[in-house]
């Protein structure tokens, strides 16, 4: 009795110690006017990776990657919060610690479920204390929570799995993430994993629904380490008939999609590809480190972590739009922003068809010209725009800074590529289709969307802040705008 006590001691004290920590750090946070408005994050310091990521009981609960101690990385916790639509959301207590007593530096990542007696229970990647090259190899934890979801206490039976008895090959010690999923009545869970000159993605099976014992079966997923250094965040789950492999190999998220075989426990490779080719100055990923949750009208959503700012803000990362993933005629993904989302928007500003082009009838020519069509407040705004290329070498929308500082997006389209402030991304139009795009602008975060869900791309970037014109632009030749439509968006909190 007195051990139990000294262990809620224990844990009562550093998640005290963590949250007054993040309180003290909160005004700073929200004083940055580059903080985003509605994307979530924490109410001050570092986030990362999304974590037990979950549906259940009317509440749709988020755990992330937290550093409640500073605005980079560090000291990883859990940090807690749950909606009702995925769009407005309460902040809990911190949910994860690391057991300093108990051989614990850092938590890392993991998912959430329910036990067969209905017990919520997170499941996660221990790691031990010393340098990051001579620390014991990581073991995979639980924690079990009380029927609200706030009070977690850690699991009698840890290690769940140790590299020692999880049966598997011979892993190095950076063996992490695990990631649980169902199908036809059985439980299974994948972890990222490397030896030898092999990355792998292993699988594993409960042996009851207590969801502390597991046997390994196979490795699911392999890729030579001379061309993948390790599968981060593994995520393996169904949408319709097809099943969808996410990885975030230290570049942008990677999909494969394909078929599943439950007898032989087998993963068919169909299609492959870069789920968002965000990117900026700062980091090789702006989106990283999926995780899944269903809906309960079925959508399979995706929430990923948008990184990374500099330090000294008082905040640093924030979580993506939330996105349903949907699988096309050619097997391949397509993501559009949530639905939800819409209840954000306030104000409308809307512009019907019009030219981009000045004609000189004399001359018979056309000139590059930009057609002004709206001014913003601010960048906290969501854009519909539907614009046909006509025969334009490159064509596009530019929200342009007034103020002279020079800070300006353009997103424009040259019939191969879409750019998004500089950062391509593959795209071609079927002849006579149009450009339609959506997109979020949110401080200093930009997310942009093809309206058939083909493409997404997450950006960081130094928005101008205020005054700002934009325009309808193209490049040696006539674009057409077919519509515009603009939301000022509310903040979620």
């Amino acid at each position: 009795m007195q051990q139990a006590s000294t262990a809620q001691e224990l844990r009562d004290q550093a998640i005290a110690k963590a949250m007054a920590s993040v309180q003290a750090a909160a005004a700073k946070a929200a004083a940055d006017p580059r903080r985003p408005r509605y994307h979530f994050r924490p109410p001050a310091n570092w986030m990362n990776d999304p974590n037990g990521t979950i549906y259940h009981n009317g509440y749709y609960h988020l755990f992330y990657q937290h550093n409640p101690y500073g605005d980079l990385w560090g000291h990883m916790h859990w940090g807690h919060a749950r909606s009702r639509d995925l769009v407005h959301w309460e902040h809990l207590p911190i949910a994860l610690w690391p057991s300093h007593e108990l051989g614990e530096e850092h938590v890392f990542s993991g998912c959430a479920a329910v036990t067969g007696d209905g017990r919520p229970m997170l499941i996660y990647t221990k790691v031990g204390p010393g340098e990051r090259d001579r620390r014991p190899a990581n073991e995979q934890w639980a924690a079990l929570g009380d029927p609200d979801w706030i009070t977690w206490e850690k699991h009698p039976a840890n290690p769940l799995l140790s590299l020692e008895n999880h049966g598997g090959p011979p892993f190095e010690g950076e063996w992490r993430d695990p990631y649980v999923f169902q199908v036809a009545g059985r439980t299974f869970l994948v972890l990222g994993g490397a030896y030898d000159e092999t990355a792998a993605v292993a699988l594993y099976e409960a042996e009851d629904t207590s969801l502390a014992r597991w046997r390994y079966h196979k490795l699911l997923y392999t890729e030579p380490r001379r061309q993948l250094r390790f599968f981060e965040c593994p995520n393996f789950f169904p949408v319709g008939d097809t099943w969808v492999l996410l990885t975030s190999p230290y570049r942008p998220v990677e999909y494969v999609t394909g078929d599943f075989d439950l007898a032989g426990l087998t993963f068919t490779p169909v299609t492959r590809g870069i789920l968002d080719p965000g990117y900026s100055e700062t980091s090789v990923a702006n989106f990283y480190a999926t995780n899944t949750l269903y809906a309960p009208d079925g959508r399979c959503v995706v929430l990923g972590w948008v990184k990374e700012w500099e330090g000294g803000r008082g905040w640093n990362g924030c979580l993506a739009l939330p996105r349903v993933m949907t699988i096309g005629p050619d097997r391949r993904p397509r993501q559009a922003p949530i639905a939800e989302l819409e209840q954000l928007r306030a104000a409308q500003v809307s512009t019907g068809a019009a030219s981009t082009a000045q004609r000189d009838p004399a001359a018979g020519r056309v000139d590059r010209r930009h057609l002004a069509v709206d001014r913003l407040a601010d960048p906290q705004v969501e854009v519909h725009l539907v614009l046909d290329p006509g025969n334009t070498a490159r064509s596009g929308i530019l929200f342009k800074g007034s103020a002279g500082d020079g800070k300006s997006l353009a997103i424009s389209y040259d019939r191969q590529t879409l750019l998004v402030d500089g950062v391509p991304a593959p795209l071609s139009l079927a002849p006579g289709e149009p450009l339609d795009l959506r997109i979020f602008l949110d401080r200093s975060v930009v997310e942009v969307f093809t309206t058939d869900g083909r493409l997404a791309l997450t950006h960081i970037m130094e928005l101008p802040l205020q005054g700002i014109e934009v325009e309808i632009m193209a490049v040696s030749g006539e674009a057409f705008l077919l519509s515009y439509n603009r939301w000022e968006m509310r903040s979620i909190w």
